[in-house]
């Protein structure tokens, strides 16, 4: 068996080794689960995600049930507490991770390919998914750091900012709603909660099964069988409701202790799969996607020095996600940092990007293509991002040219169609020391 050290230098080679655009295989278990996968013959090592249609946006009334669901599932399984299903994993060099966002839910592994360590960590992998103990003690620890966290989150101004920018964006939707709840919500949780989620969302047709490592494609369709056998059939989640559209600028101005203000700016942004995602994506790179040499950096940091760092971004999701500006400034410069962040949207919107931003954008994007799939891991986070949101299996393959492809005609449209400077829900928090 090899030793831990000997693993995590393994873990760190795999980052070293550069990949070509990796050939991803798709097809479906006896029990209607999705499987994406891509061998990766050149280190003994498996990294298989199962991912589920169990995101905070499936929680309902009982909002923060999807995050706890997820947390509570290894810290006890069939008879075995937290710390034996810990060792179990460490015994034989896997690593275990889960986490919950607004769409989906995950459960990761990473392994040894070794018959003997490979089957190990396989069995108790299996036995999380599938035969969970839920255990009271651990039930009220999750819930006490998690009410914990709320209290911490009281102090953070960006924290602060983020709930507040979310509920205002999206109003009654789901996505309106942070994956942690809140406060009242994670109170009145009870296990009887969590189980009735697990059983409604831990279905095998609400799952998509990732797997990218030194297996065959026959041992990876015996792999999948194998994890998901057991899960009840059930039935794939329905889709979400569409957000719907801003109507008016939101203003929202909060009092805190602090000497900084966190300012947040935005409105709808878009869609995994949407038909603007390029040209969006490109324009977003020039405008404060590309760090020190966007246009955003260069007006505020550069040119006035009103912020260390600014930044834009777009998050898609299944529906609408958040396209979102943020920085932090003094309070006595709040305003103005403020003002030339809207003129500076505002510009950009109204006269697109030039001819040498639009170059140097796409240098960048397909220059460091590359290292977006130089590990097991990265190309796993792709292929869990192409099987749950639908996306083509030639999504990879084709990138660099969409974006090469770009022009700024395209970004011009895009965002005078898309972007509305007077329909901009803004979150400034601070200016109260």
């Amino acid at each position: 068996m090899l030793s831990r050290s000997l693993i995590a230098i393994i873990g760190c080679l795999m980052t070293l080794n550069i990949h070509a655009n990796p050939k991803i295989e798709h097809w479906l278990t006896a029990n209607g689960t999705r499987v994406y996968f891509t061998a990766a013959p050149e280190l003994p090592m498996l990294d298989i995600s199962i991912v589920f249609d169990a995101g905070s946006a499936r929680d309902g009334e009982d909002l923060g049930s999807a995050l706890m669901t997820n947390a509570i599932l290894n810290e006890g399984a069939i008879g075995l507490n937290a710390d034996q299903i810990a060792a179990k994993f460490e015994d034989v060099g896997a690593r275990f991770s889960s986490s919950s966002q607004r769409d989906m839910a995950l459960l990761s592994l990473r392994s040894l390919t070794d018959e003997d360590e490979l089957k190990a960590a396989l069995t108790m992998f299996k036995s999380v998914l599938v035969r969970p103990d839920f255990p009271q003690g651990a039930f009220e620890r999750i819930k006490k750091q998690i009410l914990i966290g709320f209290q911490a989150e009281k102090q953070s101004s960006a924290a602060i900012a983020s709930r507040v920018f979310y509920s205002e964006l999206y109003g009654n939707h789901p996505y309106a709603s942070m994956s942690s709840g809140d406060e009242e919500s994670v109170k009145q949780l009870t296990l009887k909660s969590l189980k009735a989620f697990y059983r409604q969302y831990y279905v095998s047709k609400n799952a998509v099964i990732v797997l990218v490592g030194a297996v065959n494609k026959q041992q990876a369709m015996g792999i999948a069988e194998q994890l998901v056998s057991e899960l009840p059939e059930g039935q794939r989640a329905k889709p979400l409701e569409e957000v719907q559209p801003i109507l008016k600028a939101v203003t929202k101005k909060i009092d805190h202790p602090t000497t900084q203000t966190h300012i947040l700016m935005g409105q709808l942004g878009m869609s995994r799969g949407d038909a603007d995602y390029y040209p969006l994506y490109v324009g977003n790179h020039i405008l404060g996607g590309s760090g020190l040499v966007s246009r955003l950096n260069n007006e505020i940091r550069e040119k006035r020095g009103l912020s260390y760092s600014v930044y834009s971004y777009y998050h898609p999701m299944q529906q609408l996600g958040p396209f979102q500006l943020g920085l932090q400034t003094k309070n006595s410069q709040a305003d103005e940092a403020l003002q030339v962040l809207k003129d500076t949207l505002r510009s950009f919107v109204n006269e697109g990007a030039t001819e040498e931003e639009l170059t140097a954008a796409k240098q960048n994007i397909t220059g460091g293509f590359a290292l977006r799939l130089d590990s097991n891991s990265k190309i796993a986070g792709y292929l869990t991002m192409i099987g749950f949101y639908g996306l083509p299996l030639d999504y990879l393959d084709v990138f660099k040219a969409h974006i090469n492809d770009v022009t700024i005609e395209q970004i011009k449209d895009a965002y005078l169609r898309r972007i509305n400077i007077d329909k901009m829900i803004t979150v400034m928090v601070g200016g109260k020391k």
